[in-house]
């Protein structure tokens, strides 16, 4: 009785925070079916397999926090778990999960769970990237040692959007190139006039037929080139391409170099936003570009957007943003891709002041509520309970089935509940070392979390 009392108030949880999350599910509903008939014997003994061979090694669980947000997002991670509806799908997305009927060992659960586990793993943010966000919204203080955030002479911000086919795709009615037009367009009308802004574009040519890969995968266009805003001019540019073919973003990072190439760091901040939908589908060495790009005399600071975007982009997008330095953020919809956007436009204006004032220096900052302290903490903590409460229903549904026994089934709860609330642990002591630095000047809460965050990855 307990434990059903317990699934009906996880369900009860997990209804809630599904009211407040985003629509992108729909990828992780539309799992190839392997429970048809004719395979349904070879899917059996594969798990049969599994469960039986001596040699399974399992994977241990993340210690630290830095560890939980270096795993990769599942590939399950956003899928519905909480309806009747979803019962079937569930039995059939996890039907090749190692056989753990009968009589099975604890290593033979612990991996089982590691494997459920991994489908459904969260998109957790550590350290590292709460230290490049509290770094870029912090540039031009006088604290940044790091000449890169540091404000200069001149501004250039350059957009490097996806136009691959996947961006035809529409969100609340709306077609996702569309909405990244409009909040882009939003973003230059308040630019102030010694700002700079460019924009390109890839994969705007041919289709996303095998057939036109190749002239796809080679298409980037430099539409606005990085000049003063024009409003004429730019929304000529915006007019020019449209959701079309494959997704070169090494490309578009290595024409970015160009791009930017008169633009020395000395005497410019430079910054980029890469905003994509998916993967890099042209086995264009996206990370090493971004490196280049990175690493070169430009100095910029490259952040990356993933609309609307599947695990699999996830994935690859995070590892481009951490391979810069820079931030990586997911938006499902106009609006939060407005928000990061609003947040680049509060930067701009403090460039603005600076440039204003005579360059004089800026007020020491300190770190507080504003620099989302409170809002990673959240989005954290709902991350946790998304993924306990979905393992949670999940484990009561394959029960349901009878995939496993009520002594198999106490075990696989008890350590999916005991592993989110170390995890919740973590959550709570950041939030105590974030607070204690509430008063703190930038540079010594950069280099506190700096210090914590060496000290655990060593």
């Amino acid at each position: 009785m307990k434990i059903f009392k317990s699934i009906l108030v996880s369900a009860l949880l997990l209804f809630l925070l599904s009211a407040c999350s985003n629509d992108s599910a729909k990828e992780s509903n539309e799992t190839e079916d392997k429970s048809t008939p004719g395979n349904e014997q070879t899917v059996k003994k594969e798990r049969k397999e599994k469960a039986v061979n001596g040699n399974i090694k399992v994977e241990p669980l993340p210690t630290t926090y830095e560890e939980l947000a270096k795993l990769p997002v599942g590939e399950h991670y956003n899928m519905e778990v909480s309806g009747d509806d979803d019962v079937e799908n569930i039995l059939k997305v996890f039907s090749d999960l190692p056989d753990v009927s009968g009589k099975p060992t604890k290593k033979q659960l612990d991996y089982f769970y590691r494997e459920l586990l991994k489908r459904m793993q969260q998109d957790y943010e550590g350290p590292e990237n709460l230290i490049n966000r509290l770094k870029f919204e912090s540039l031009g203080s006088p604290e940044n040692t790091d000449s890169r955030y540091q404000f200069k002479e001149n501004l250039n911000v350059v957009f490097i959007i996806d136009a691959s086919g996947s961006m035809a795709q529409k969100i609340n009615g709306k077609e996702k190139m569309a909405s990244a037009k409009d909040s882009i367009l939003n973003f230059v009308n308040k630019l102030p006039k010694d700002a700079k802004v460019g924009i390109r574009v890839y994969g705007h040519k041919g289709t996303s037929s095998d057939a036109d890969k190749a002239l796809s995968c080679s298409s980037s266009e430099l539409v606005y080139p990085i000049s003063n805003y024009n409003e004429g001019e730019f929304q000529a540019a915006l007019n020019k391409f449209s959701p079309s073919g494959w997704t070169p973003i090494g490309l578009a990072l290595r024409e970015a170099k160009n791009d930017l190439a008169s633009f020395d760091g000395a005497n410019n901040t430079n910054i980029v936003y890469l905003v994509s939908d998916g993967i890099d589908t042209c086995e264009d060495q996206p990370i090493e570009a971004a490196k280049d790009l990175y690493s070169s005399n430009i100095s910029p600071i490259i952040n990356v957007i993933g609309f609307d975007v599947d695990n699999e982009g996830q994935n690859q997008l995070r590892e481009i943003a951490s391979a810069t330095e820079g931030i990586y953020g997911t938006v499902t919809n106009e609006g939060e891709l407005q928000k990061e956007l609003d947040n680049l436009s509060n930067l701009v204006e403090q460039w603005k002041e600076w440039l204003e004032q005579g360059k004089q220096q800026l007020d020491y900052k300190k770190v507080n509520n504003e620099l989302d302290i409170f809002t990673y903490i959240t989005r954290e903590e709902v991350k946790k309970t998304n993924e306990k409460v979905k393992v949670e229903l999940i484990l009561y549904r394959l029960h349901n089935a009878n995939r496993f026994n009520d002594e198999a089934y106490e075990y696989l709860n008890k350590i999916n509940n005991e592993y989110h609330q170390w995890i919740q642990e973590e959550v709570d002591q950041f939030e105590k070392e974030l607070k204690a630095l509430n008063e703190a000047s930038y540079s010594e809460a950069i280099k506190a979390l700096e210090d914590k965050y060496i000290s655990n990855t060593q």
